[in-house]
């Protein structure tokens, strides 16, 4: 019997998922369990900070927009070591390519231009009807590439001359 014996390394997967009213409580909530569980985890400056403003404006779309009376969204975050994954899903199975984008004077309808700002990349994933899934993501550098950057001018090396 010809068997190859190999260890394969995953990178830990972190998921958090819950069902929400579709109100504007039920879109806060999202924003504070979110934010509670990604301080959790040792994750670079700022991610949380982007990630609850992202888990804020697709919870609120999903209140407001994707309301159907009797009928949930729901919240679901995964995180690996490259990449956090924030994914909404409500159960009015619009496309949201087909709406407009808002007009200048517009005082509402800005919550997606923010979400693409603020993600590296987003996008709509429809079905199985008549749910949609708004996702967006940010990519975890690792936090050694975050330090203050090392000062390399003409005197860099001038302590170390030093007896």
């Amino acid at each position: 019997m010809n068997q190859e014996n190999s260890t394969q390394l995953h990178a830990p997967t972190r998921h958090f998922g819950v069902l929400l009213s579709p109100t504007p409580r039920g879109a806060r909530l999202a924003r504070l369990l979110a934010t509670e569980w990604l301080r959790t985890w040792d994750l670079p400056p700022g991610i949380t900070d982007t990630a609850a403003h992202l888990v804020a404006e697709l919870a609120a779309n999903a209140a407001t927009h994707g309301r159907l009376p009797g009928r949930d969204f729901r919240l679901a975050l995964h995180a690996t070591m490259d990449v956090l994954r924030i994914e909404v899903t409500d159960t009015r199975g619009d496309d949201l390519a087909l709406r407009q984008p808002p007009s200048p004077e517009a005082v509402l309808g800005r919550g997606l231009v923010l979400v693409e700002a603020l993600a590296d990349r987003w996008g709509v994933e429809l079905g199985p009807v008549p749910r949609k899934t708004v996702w967006a993501e940010l990519d975890l550098l690792p936090t050694e590439s975050l330090a203050a950057p090392k000062y390399s001018g003409p005197c860099s090396g001038a302590a170390d001359a030093l007896p």
